[in-house]
């Protein structure tokens, strides 16, 4: 790889470019909306979309495109050509203001949640100037794409990075609202800054088709433990291995010429599972850069005879695949809000978001849990890889100390006050430096930021980060209302330590410095009155208690009609993922176990009449024959139970109810199934086996 500085960020419609071909005047206007978050001036969009169609088909582009992300997961696109008619009816290339601005793709097969019916096809996505454009290279095909919002025609919201762009603005209001009363008068912005860790699967493409579940539901839906997994621990951070080496490196540069800051590259826990981590950026970029990381992911890996697989939990028994996501607050004066500073000033504001977050996770925690709930994530959640679905927060060691000391304060006094400073001068090393990590926490502090770890790897980090953003402006505001009603009491000092006080006393039981893992803190939880959602449906009805309904609607995220339309889109993919991994299920039990199973019933069968015709005297061969014809009743059985557990869940009557019986009577079915199909894979002999065993997808790249 050359030097990454030389071509990073070349097929990016980035500030270079735009300098390069925008008048400074326009450039200026663009910059104020991409920097400083001012109203888009409709009178340069002529100017920007041709600077970029000019850009575009000098690199080869030939249509355009805007990118956005249902919610049904992932990202869409409708590509156009840009050619035109001019005025005397000859084609010519181009792309106008108004199609740079917004484009109308048919919305009529997306999910809605009710909200509208089939017919009411009109769906309209708008720009998003703050996520620069980008060329997307397919052979020697390349197409201009626009990272856009997503609407209904009525206005309602169809997608998943209009709410977090809500959510920016509301922890905007909410932040300079508060640095107003506390005097500071020089933050004009507030940023919201993420980085998500992602990790992911390989597997030898030969060994991955083999298996119809992976191919079809993304996880394998049987598999008998293998006898080397991960319990070496030999994996994680070891030596990459030399084909996966040059997968990455390939991988890297395709995300630097999107100008993606690519970090960090290891081994994670589980053989053939890696990890890649970026640089932080803002959080709506870091966001639209993942997205595009994860897809482009699994082209390079499949240029590598290789398939990536997100899934997360793809294999049983071993390590799954979550998304750590950083998430930090700060300004455009350059301070990060959870930064630790030696100034006493700087660190009112730090105390005070660490405050506003445990208000958030006090009063909605439950929406984190929310956020972060599906299929694929519940098979996550809760074992000794990730956190539990209880949400806490962990802030260190010392940090809880001196949480615990401002909590005892009693009367405030300058006294005291000049004390409590005297300990924040140490701030920025103790923070860092004096406490571990607690890696079983699912909101962790980490210095200067929170990594909320509970993310699964397929995952749109927008849908944590807009909880994240809201229950945080909730804090905030809480506490600047509490400052405005004493506003005649004391000084500014005083009244932020009389309120952070407050705070701790009433968010203490968010605060958990143990092993999440221990069952002994789900008894302390419940003891303390912290949600415990254990699965999807359960986790997605926190979304519609009433003061989680009027906190999107009183943030302006989602009006009550877009949220109960968000729940029900969730459900129904929950559902539909339930309902196709049974259905495959019961096809590969009939279709290719059973008949591996008869094949060493009749192995098993020659081999005793042979054994007779030898005149030997054993009952061994008799005895393995019915252990196996055993495991046939119980695997056909097993099907046809889950057969009528589908049927049973798909005769509900909401989509809730449904959900809640495939959780439940469903999942245990397959349970069952699975445990039949995996005793017949440790007797069924290889040659007979029809799919690659975990042993072959864990060591075999």
């Amino acid at each position: 790889m050359a030097n990454i500085s030389e071509f990073f960020g070349e097929l990016t419609f980035n500030k270079k470019v735009m300098n390069e071909k925008l008048s400074k005047g326009v450039y200026n206007k663009l910059l104020a909306t991409i920097d400083s978050g001012e109203p888009l001036d409709q009178t340069i969009a002529g100017d920007v979309a041709h600077a970029m169609k000019e850009w575009a088909i000098e690199n080869g582009a030939t249509h355009f495109t805007h990118w956005f992300q249902p919610q049904r997961g992932g990202t869409a696109e409708k590509h156009d050509a840009f050619i035109s008619y001019d005025k005397n009816g000859e084609i010519v290339e181009r792309l106008s203001a108004r199609q740079l601005i917004q484009s109308e793709p048919d919305a009529s097969s997306f999910p809605s949640g009710g909200m509208r019916s089939t017919f009411e096809a009109r769906g309209y996505t708008a720009w998003d100037p703050a996520s620069p454009a980008f060329l997307l290279e397919a052979g020697e095909t390349k197409t201009l794409v626009i990272p856009s919002v997503f609407l209904s025609w009525t206005g309602d919201v169809l997608d998943i990075k209009t709410p977090l762009l809500r959510s920016l603005k509301a922890v905007n209001e909410a932040v300079l609202r508060l640095q107003k009363l506390l005097g500071n008068k020089k933050v004009s912005k507030i940023k919201v800054f993420g980085g998500p860790e992602q990790e992911y699967f390989l597997f030898s493409k030969g060994l991955y088709e083999s298996r119809p579940d992976l191919v079809i539901c993304g996880r394998t839906l049987f598999g008998a433990t293998p006898a080397k997994g991960q319990q070496m621990e030999d994996h994680y951070f070891g030596a990459i291995k030399a084909n996966v080496i040059e997968f990455m490196e390939d991988f890297d540069k395709e995300l630097y010429r999107r100008g993606i800051p690519a970090k960090t590259r290891h081994n994670e826990v589980s053989p053939n599972q890696f990890e890649i981590a970026p640089l932080y950026e803002e959080v709506n970029l870091s966001i639209d850069h993942n997205l595009q990381l994860m897809d482009i992911l699994k082209k390079v890996a499949d240029n590598h005879d290789m398939v990536a697989v997100l899934h997360e939990k793809p294999l049983g028994g071993v390590n799954g695949s979550g998304k750590h996501f950083n998430w930090s607050i700060g300004d455009d004066t350059g301070a990060n809000y959870f930064d630790p500073s030696g100034t006493p000033q700087d660190n009112i504001i730090f105390l005070l978001s660490l405050a506003a977050i445990m208000l958030g996770v006090d009063k909605f925690g439950g929406l984190l849990r929310g956020a972060v709930a599906d299929a694929g994530n519940d098979h996550r959640l809760g074992a000794n890889e990730a956190p539990p679905a209880i949400i806490s927060v962990y802030l260190g060691e010392y940090l809880e100390a001196l949480m615990n000391e401002i909590e005892g304060l009693g009367k405030i006094t300058d006294q005291k006050i000049s004390e409590i400073y005297l300990g924040l001068k140490d701030l920025p090393k103790v923070a860092k430096d004096t406490s571990d990590r607690n890696r079983t926490s699912p909101l962790a502090f980490t210095g200067n930021k929170f990594e909320f770890r509970a993310v699964g790897s397929s995952h749109n980090c927008a849908e944590a980060a807009t909880v994240l953003n809201m229950i945080i402006s909730y804090g905030y505001n809480k506490i600047s209302d509490t400052m405005e009603h004493n506003k005649n009491k004391g000084d500014t000092k005083s009244k932020a330590f009389e309120v952070l006080e407050k705070v701790l006393k009433e968010t203490k039981r968010v605060r958990f410095e143990g092993n999440n893992y221990d069952v002994k803190w789900h008894k302390e939880a419940a003891k303390r009155g912290l949600p415990n959602t254990k699965n999807t449906p359960e986790a997605l009805e926190l979304f519609l208690e009433k003061d989680a309904v009027n906190l999107y609607k009183d943030m302006g995220i989602l009006s009550e009609r877009e949220l109960h339309s968000k729940v029900e889109i969730k459900l129904e993919a929950y559902n539909k993922t339930k309902n196709i991994e049974f259905k495959t299920a019961i096809n590969i039990a009939k279709t290719l176990v059973l008949p591996a199973v008869l094949k060493q019933i009749a192995l098993l069968a020659d081999a005793n009449v042979a054994v007779k015709s030898a005149g030997v005297k054993s009952g061994a061969i008799a005895a393995d024959i019915k252990i196996i014809d055993k495991i046939y009743v119980n695997i056909q059985t097993g099907g046809s139970a889950l057969d009528k557990e589908i049927d049973a869940c798909e005769k509900q009557a909401t989509e809730l109810k449904k959900a809640k019986a495939y959780a439940s009577k469903g999942i245990a079915a397959l349970d069952k199934l699975r445990a039949a199909v995996d005793a017949a894979e440790e007797l069924v002999s290889d040659e007979f086996w029809p799919m690659a065993k975990y042993q072959e997808l864990l060591l075999v790249l």
